[in-house]
């Protein structure tokens, strides 16, 4: 109970997650610095709470994950899992809401970009791979190295793997050892790495072009995306095209294409 109280207290005086929103950008970041911004419980809950409010907030068109402090994420709180080692449903419920708040970053309707410095490491790496996009700074470091230490990164494996491939997965899985950013672009893990002064600027370019295009298109093209992705090849074209005709009834798509025909720039509504 006093390390719950402690933790509350902290909490209160120093917020898990720093938010800011402006021009349509929602920005979140980690703000646990002088700890790499672990994934403790309490972090994750901070997170899903701001993606909870991000997802119906129509305001908000582009969300940027971020870090404070001298890296991204380092992943799970290994002192607060140590001190529950013994206690499974203490751990399931973790690795469950860790898991639903992942989940949730491809379900808000909005894309979500990492921005990523230093290291992102384990449940760290995890959190790039479930983003949407992401741009790294070309000192960040990327690793699943769980097996260190005798924990096995299965759960930062899930959107890994998702991202770079079988055996490019396994070996970080395997080894523990971690890969730079210029690797983690040429896997896969990344889209774009550039110089840390320049993080901003080449987030900035991605929402300015994502802010330019049809909200309403986005969103239902990042459901469709995220429905169909691991399906079998017949399924995903199902789902693609009961989304796609559903797209093509929103009053954006009509003025999108019109625009087009009519060689001027698009008004978009939204809807």
């Amino acid at each position: 109970m006093t390390n719950m109280r402690a933790n509350a207290t902290l909490a209160e005086k120093q917020p898990f997650v720093l938010t800011t929103v402006a021009n349509g950008v929602a920005t979140l970041n980690l703000n646990r610095p002088e700890r790499f911004n672990p994934l403790s419980h309490l972090m994750i809950a901070a997170i899903q709470a701001e993606l909870d409010a991000i997802a119906s907030d129509p305001s908000v068109r582009v969300v940027i994950l971020g870090a404070e402090g001298k890296g991204f994420c380092a992943g799970h709180d290994l002192k607060e899992m140590r001190a529950h080692s013994e206690e499974e449903s203490w751990l399931q419920g973790l690795f469950d809401a860790c898991s639903r708040m992942m989940i949730a970053l491809t379900e808000i309707p909005q894309p979500v970009i990492a921005r990523v410095h230093g290291i992102a490491t384990a449940a760290g790496c995890q959190l790039v791979s479930m983003c949407d996009l992401a741009v790294a700074a070309e000192t960040a470091t990327f690793a699943m190295p769980g097996v260190n230490i005798g924990v096995f990164c299965s759960t930062p494996a899930v959107g890994v793997a998702r991202n770079i491939g079988r055996k490019r997965a396994m070996e970080m899985l395997l080894t523990g050892e971690p890969i730079d950013a210029a690797t983690a672009l040429s896997w896969g893990l990344v889209n774009r790495v550039v110089p840390e002064s320049r993080l901003a600027a080449e987030i900035g370019r991605f929402t300015d072009i994502i802010l330019s295009r049809s909200s309403a298109a986005i969103r239902f093209g990042k459901q469709s995306f995220y429905s169909q992705i691991d399906s079998p090849i017949g399924a995903a074209y199902g789902v693609a095209s009961k989304i796609m005709a559903c797209n093509m009834l929103l009053e954006d798509a009509a003025e999108g294409i019109d625009a087009f025909l009519q060689k001027r720039p698009a008004i978009w509504r939204g809807k």
